[in-house]
């Protein structure tokens, strides 16, 4: 079948997923139906999907942690960054070495490296898996963005261990001190590929669009052009561009607070991309689901070739590798919490221990997903030597079976635990002095009546012109100290009504320009969140679509 065709399928596998879990009696989280949907077409209709693995990793790796590093919350971010990092980097290593020897223990034939190999992979989480499942559940906003900021992280983190793993077996080689070396190397150049290109292109884009003006289009082309900029640059360089795809969505980031875009090329681009996000971890997983059928022929040879008495052997250690992630999972957000609390206790701070649910449901919270899947599948098919990479089928299929046990642990103990967790347990409360959405709103109202004010007085004092501006300035004045609206003009001349309403429609642009001005300054001072700000950006962005809209009319 044509891979157009094939591409059409599953996008089209991938919609139909998203009407089926909204209609189905009994709630079922969205990556395991895309995965059944997956396997029925495999099944049923002969859908065997053959692909090269590097294009693979070119094509969903980059974009999927470019929106990451974009939409996680900066200032949750800064504030729980050793909790971040101890997940994302340090539990990464304790499950890579715990894993890596465990897997080698358990399947003798399947080699160390390809074992590290298999444990580097399987260290990434993936959130969209989990936010499916907690959708409804309260589980702390704090947790929430913990798990998030570890994911962006982690996915990186687990992708540069599985290159190293890889490596030494396509090599045969393998130095820790040289190894942690080339890693600082790669990480860090992929670290300054993802600044740098994003800087070059902003600098680039502002250049044009100062000479030649703003579409909306053209914009959100650039930024789906960014992550793979970065990508290949760095791989061209020959460090991590998995990094650099990351790094360079949190450089986007900022690079939109100093230069924002129009109202109108936000609200596009935000809808562009999380079409291309559903898109991409929909097609993942209904992609897993097609290779399910196939691997489950291959059992019989897969578990005979790793020393596995029978495929059933083999199923029981995806369940026992699946839970010994579990375990490690938790020893480690244990150990960790508890050394957070000592160590805060010794420099006289007060810090209260997570509870067991809180720490349960943290753990519970591993589900391997698209990351995972999308990086075991570019494993090579042969070594330099010609000869076939060593008990490549088999970790595949593990992969495979672990993400679909962690998914249906995931959706059975997650909304579980956390229906019985409190919200506001006190190891899980933000810290002080941030504003609220109620004092950012009204930051953002009173931002906005001194930019009317200051357009009022600057406006040029013609009798033409006077008295309808200042009617105008009142009435916007008036929306913003009540935010109701002012009834129709019913009874005045339309020449007036038509001028009144494009001098009021410039003032409320200047005020929705300032709200604009004074929220991306709160964030910037770090006194608001990053997805509040969004929020209330995206508001202001709705107002302003409509008064330029009706302008054009």
């Amino acid at each position: 079948m044509p891979v157009v065709t094939m591409a059409l399928v599953f996008l089209l596998a991938v919609v139909v997923s998203t009407f089926v879990v909204r209609l189905l009696p009994v709630r079922v989280p969205l990556p395991l139906l895309q995965i059944a949907i997956g396997a029925v077409l495999s099944y049923c209709f002969g859908f065997e999907v053959t692909f090269e693995p590097y294009l693979f990793l070119l094509l969903f790796i980059p974009p999927l942690l470019f929106l990451d590093g974009w939409r996680i919350p900066k200032g949750a971010f800064l504030h729980d960054w050793r909790a971040i990092l101890t997940l994302a980097i340090g539990l990464v290593v304790f499950t890579v070495v715990g894993m890596g020897y465990l897997l080698h223990w358990l399947l003798p034939t399947v080699p160390l490296a390809v074992a590290f190999a298999l444990a580097a992979i399987l260290s990434p989480t993936d959130p969209v898996a989990v936010s499916a499942m907690t959708a409804n559940a309260p589980v702390p906003s704090r947790l929430i963005h913990i798990l998030e900021g570890e994911s962006l992280l982690n996915d990186a983190t687990g992708l540069v261990c599985f290159t190293f793993a890889v490596a030494a077996v396509m090599t045969g080689q393998f130095s820790p001190a040289s190894a942690s070396w080339h890693f600082l190397l790669v990480a860090g150049g992929g670290l300054l590929t993802g600044v740098a290109v994003t800087w070059a292109i902003g600098r680039l884009n502002r250049f044009l669009v100062r000479r030649a003006g703003e579409e909306p289009a053209p914009q959100i082309l650039v930024s789906l052009l960014i992550p793979f900029a970065a990508y290949l640059a760095a791989e061209h360089v020959h460090v991590s561009g998995i990094l650099a795809a990351a790094v360079a969505g949190i450089a986007m980031h900022y690079s939109e607070l100093s230069d924002r875009p129009l109202a109108a090329t936000r609200m596009q681009r935000a809808a562009v991309w999380d079409t291309v996000q559903a898109a991409l971890n929909g097609i993942i997983f209904v992609l897993l689901g097609d290779q399910l059928p196939r691997m489950l022929r291959q059992l019989p040879q897969v578990a005979a070739q790793v020393g596995a008495h029978t495929p059933w052997h083999l199923l029981g250690f995806m369940v026992v590798i699946t839970l010994m992630l579990g375990l490690l999972r938790f020893a480690w957000v244990w150990i960790a919490a508890r050394s957070g609390v000592a160590l805060a206790r010794l420099r006289g701070q007060a810090r209260v221990m997570p509870s067991l649910r809180l720490l349960l449901v943290a753990s519970a919270a591993g589900v391997r997903g698209a990351i995972t899947l999308a990086g075991i599948l570019t494993l090579p098919l042969l070594l330099p030597d010609g000869s076939a990479f060593p008990a490549r089928d088999a970790v595949i299929l593990i992969a495979m079976g672990v993400i679909v046990l962690s998914l249906l642990i995931a959706s059975i103990s997650l909304p579980w635990l956390a229906r019985g967790l409190s919200a506001g347990d006190p190891a899980m409360e933000s810290s002080g002095g941030k504003h609220d959405e109620a004092h950012a709103r009204v930051a953002a109202a009173e931002a906005a009546i001194r930019r009317i004010e200051q357009a009022l007085a600057d406006a040029p004092a013609t009798d033409a012109n006077q008295t309808l501006r200042a009617e105008a300035g009142l009435r916007v004045l008036d929306i913003y100290q009540r935010r109701l609206d002012y009834g129709d003009a019913s009874g005045e001349k339309l020449a007036d009504i038509r001028r009144l309403a494009a001098a009021e429609r410039s003032l409320r642009l200047k005020a929705l320009a300032a709200e604009r001005d004074e929220l991306y300054r709160l964030c910037r001072a770090h006194a608001i969140e990053d997805d509040l700000m969004r929020k209330l950006v995206r508001e202001v962005d709705l107002i302003e679509s409509s008064l330029t809209s009706r302008a054009m009319q």
